[in-house]
Parts: C-alpha cells; sequence; structure tokens
C-alpha cells in the first residue's frame, strides 16, 4: 500500500516530464498573456492615462442646450363679465458657450492630470519588473523542488542498498544488529523526507499556475557546471546611485510630491476669482393674446469673487500642505527602501558566487569522502554509519548547491530591479544558461 501510493505521488509530481521542457521565457510570455494581476496593472494603466484628457476638459469650452415646453391653463378677468377661460403654450430653447478665462484651480488640475498619467505609467513599469521576478521565482522554486526530490531519491536508493547489505552481513555474522538498525531508521527518514519533497513540488508547480494561469509542464533545468555571471558594475555605490533615483517607486513618489505640490496651489485658488467668457442664443415662444417668438442673442463675461466661505479654504490648503509633507517623507523612504534593496541583493549576488564556488569544492570532496567510506566498509575499517553519514552529507550539499545557484540568480535579477534597469531581454542570458 504504500510502495503504490508514494508511486501515485512520484508520477503525479513528473507527470509532464515526457513532454517538452519550457524555459524561461516561454514561461514569461505565457505569463504576459494570462497574469491576472500584470492584466488588472494593464487595465489600471489605461484608466489612468484618460487623467490627461479629464483634466485638458476643464480648459475647453461648454456647450448646453436646454429648454422647457409648457402648458399654461389660467383665467383672465374681465371685468364685472367674470372670468375667461386663458389658455396658452410657451416654449424656451437656448444654447449656451462657456469658455473659461481664468480659473487657476482648473489649470492646476490639468497639470496634476498629466502628473497622475505619468505616476500610472511608473507604476506599471514597476509591475512589469514584478512579472519578471514573480514568474522567475517561481520557476526557479520548481526547479529547487525537482533537484531536491531528485537528490533525496538518489539517497533513498543509496540508503536502500545500505541496508539490504546491513541485512546481510548480520545474517553471516559479520555484523551487529545494530548497524541493520541504523540502516533501517536513515531509510525511513529519508522515505519521510520524499513524501516532503513530492508535495513541496506540487506547492511549487501550483504556485507557478497561479502566474502562468496554466497547468505547467516539464521545465528546462539549469545546465551542469554553468557559470553565473557577476553584476556589472562590480561595485555597490552605482547600483545605490541608480536605485535611489531610477527605481520606479521612488519615480512614482517623486511623481506625488509634485501632484501634492500642484494641490496646495489648487486649494489656494479658492480666494481668487474667476473668469468666463459666455455666449448664448435664446428662442422663446408662446402663445395667447401676447403670444410671439422672441430671440436673442448674447455674449460677454462673467466674473465671481469669493469673499468668506467660512474658513473652508485655508482648511482645505493646510490639509494640502500636510499631505505634501506626508508625500516628501514617503520619497524618503521609497528611497532608502530602494537602496536598502539593492544593497542586499548587491551582497546577496557576491554571496551567492562565492557559496557557489565553496559548494561546488564541497560536493567534490563529499563524493570522495562517499568512496573513500564505501571503500573503507568493505574492507572493515569503516561502519555503515559512517557510510550513511557521507551519503547524507552528499546529497545535502547537492542540494544546497542547487539552491545557492538559483538564488545568486534571483539576486542578480531583483538587483536591476531595484536599479531599475531590469527588462524582459534580462531574460536572455538566464535563458541560454537552462538545458533546452
Amino acid at each position: 500500500m504504500q510502495k503504490s501510493l508514494l508511486a501515485v505521488l512520484v508520477s503525479s509530481a513528473l507527470f509532464s516530464l515526457n513532454a517538452q521542457a519550457a524555459d524561461l521565457v516561454q514561461v514569461y510570455k505565457q505569463a504576459l498573456a494570462n497574469d491576472a494581476t500584470y492584466a488588472s496593472a494593464r487595465a489600471a494603466l489605461s484608466a489612468g492615462q484618460e487623467r490627461t484628457t479629464q483634466g485638458r476638459a476643464l480648459l475647453l469650452p461648454t456647450i448646453a442646450a436646454s429648454g422647457n415646453n409648457m402648458k399654461n391653463d389660467g383665467e383672465v378677468s374681465k371685468n364685472k363679465l367674470g372670468f375667461a377661460d386663458a389658455e396658452n403654450y410657451s416654449g424656451l430653447m437656448q444654447v449656451q458657450l462657456t469658455q473659461p478665462l481664468f480659473r487657476w484651480a482648473n489649470w492646476e488640475g490639468y497639470q496634476q492630470s498629466k502628473l497622475s498619467a505619468a505616476a500610472a505609467e511608473a507604476t506599471f513599469a514597476q509591475e512589469q519588473q514584478n512579472l519578471i521576478l514573480r514568474v522567475s521565482q517561481a520557476y526557479f522554486d520548481v526547479l529547487t523542488a525537482q533537484d531536491n526530490l531528485t537528490a533525496t531519491q538518489a539517497q533513498k536508493a543509496a540508503t536502500t542498498e545500505q541496508l539490504a547489505s546491513a541485512k546481510r552481513n548480520f545474517e553471516v555474522g559479520t555484523q551487529t544488529i545494530t548497524d541493520t538498525h541504523e540502516a533501517q531508521a536513515a531509510y525511513d527518514l529519508v522515505v519521510a523526507q520524499e513524501y516532503a519533497a513530492i508535495n513541496d513540488l506540487e506547492v511549487k508547480r501550483t504556485a507557478l499556475q497561479q502566474v502562468i494561469g496554466t497547468v505547467p509542464g516539464a521545465l528546462a533545468p539549469l545546465r551542469t557546471g554553468v557559470a553565473i555571471a557577476s553584476p556589472q558594475p562590480a561595485t555597490l555605490e552605482p547600483w545605490v546611485s541608480a536605485a535611489e533615483e531610477q527605481n520606479y517607486g521612488v519615480t512614482g513618489a517623486k511623481l506625488n510630491v509634485e501632484i501634492a505640490k500642484r494641490e496646495i496651489s489648487k486649494q489656494r485658488a479658492g480666494h481668487m476669482p474667476t473668469l468666463d467668457l459666455v455666449a448664448n442664443s435664446t428662442r422663446q415662444t408662446s402663445t395667447g393674446i401676447s403670444g410671439g417668438i422672441n430671440k436673442n442673442n448674447a455674449i460677454g463675461v462673467s466674473w465671481n469673487v469669493p469673499i468668506f466661505n467660512g474658513f473652508a479654504v485655508t482648511s482645505k490648503v493646510r490639509e494640502s500642505i500636510a499631505l505634501e509633507d506626508k508625500a516628501r517623507n514617503d520619497l524618503e523612504a521609497s528611497r532608502r527602501q530602494a537602496a536598502q534593496t539593492a544593497r542586499q541583493a548587491f551582497l546577496g549576488v557576491n554571496s551567492g558566487l562565492a557559496q557557489v564556488k565553496a559548494l561546488e569544492a564541497a560536493e567534490v570532496s563529499s563524493k570522495s569522502a562517499l568512496e573513500s567510506n564505501k571503500l573503507g566498509y568493505q574492507v572493515g575499517v569503516r561502519i555503515n554509519i559512517d557510510v550513511l553519514n557521507a551519503q547524507r552529507q552528499l546529497y545535502t550539499t547537492q542540494k544546497d548547491l542547487s539552491k545557492a545557484r538559483y538564488d545568486t540568480i534571483m539576486n542578480g535579477l531583483r538587483l536591476k530591479s531595484a536599479a531599475g534597469s531590469l527588462k524582459e531581454e534580462d531574460l536572455a542570458p538566464i535563458n541560454a544558461l537552462l538545458q533546452h
């Protein structure tokens, strides 16, 4: 029963391995077409780009037509003769054009609309970078889980052989029952680890499915012994400077400061007069004793001077000043966060490169140690637990090496994202490291 369940889990986790493996660029293109978060950002960009048109409309003339048609039913006094019915109809039609000549609030609103459209573009650019990071992270998470499962299954096979050897040696009397128990314990542990690795692979594949919108097939793994490039420039300061100025989060925060400054001027316009050009054409008709048609065309200016509004404008100005201060502090926080992210990613890349180099040497040493312990076990100078420990060390080193490579690649992408320079083209060098 246990073997049957395990076979089902393994086949479920690796079902798509028979299909041709998809690489990182192909998976990214799937995410472009299907990721809901990215589609939401794209719709938000389209909405944000309409703000410029809406702001410009505040400066353009408005034309409106209005009118009414009324039936009047009344009575007219005829001295001593009483009242007579006086039924008549009246109609009014007016077309009016209003062109703002001086409305400072409208001008500032137009400037804000252009800044808001630019902020929407910065937000979308940041989401484009986030999609690259999310796809890459989900992709390499699946590869990490696959490598862990492969190493665990290899360790299980080696432990199975060691358990069988311990049982044979016990039966012929060359080893104690303790060796058999140690091998059995190691085997039971690695079986549990295999179940956990299979489950983790399914979870990671589901996470990738959430991004690309479809069940992921087989993924192209890293080629054996690939060399990961170090960041260029190789010093930290240019990356931090770029992050503080070019990061899209910082760009958006800068635009928000400008919008807040315009809002102060916009609210202060509540104390300013307004001036409009007004032109209208009126046609009035009526029936009855004094009925007829009256037409009138007029053109002129309409002005308004605010005198007192209950201190509302003053309060709004103080509010907008406080919000500008908030926007400036948000900008500083964004700069610091971008710089910190760049530092962490830069150190992560360099530390990762050193770890990969050290773990590659450790893998070679672990393989040599395992072979030596196997040979010593055969000639009787090593015991079973020595071989099991050497096996465990080798496969743990291989798992760590695999993860260190993926983490180093991801930190390289995060570094470019923090600097605001991450683009789809940056996936091509990583894609070249995969086994197609």
